[in-house]
């Protein structure tokens, strides 16, 4: 795995994960500890919901993405240290049976005025179920360190 130092990365660069499979055990576990509404955790329930069938937590979904970054061959140096999301929103639904995928664009790079040994990338990561649909889309800045 490559390490990219600020000096490393301009706009423009995207950077792919690699895939994970959703299961329906995966949702309700999830759920059940951080998100226990009915349509995450019951199938049943589920199907008179907004949602019509079992879907993951929005939150479910962000942690599976962070999942695929952490093991995607981008490793900004000093580590994946996010200080803000700026926007972050769900287009549809997880279901079981989903594979994931995210993509990260690099969308400014910008040196820190604070702390000159570290400098901001602000990036755009979308995950993609298996049909290439957007599942989550998020803007954030993260802290990266200079050479």
């Amino acid at each position: 795995m490559a390490v990219y130092y600020l000096e490393d990365l301009t706009p423009g660069q995207t950077f792919r994960t690699g895939r994970i499979k959703v299961t329906a055990e995966d949702i309700k576990r999830f759920a059940r500890e951080f998100d226990p509404q009915p349509f995450h955790m019951d199938e049943e329930a589920a199907k008179d919901s907004f949602f019509e069938g079992l879907a993951a937590s929005g939150w479910h979904t962000a942690a599976l993405t962070m999942r695929l970054i952490l093991d995607a061959p981008f490793e900004p140096a000093g580590g994946q240290i996010g200080a803000r999301i700026e926007e972050i929103h769900w287009p549809r639904p997880v279901r079981p049976g989903d594979e994931l995928h995210a993509e990260t664009e690099i969308l400014e790079v910008r040196p820190s005025e604070s702390r000159p040994g570290y400098g901001w990338l602000k990036v755009r990561t979308t995950t993609f179920n298996q049909q290439d649909e957007p599942v989550q889309i998020y803007t954030g800045n993260l802290i990266v360190r200079r050479r």
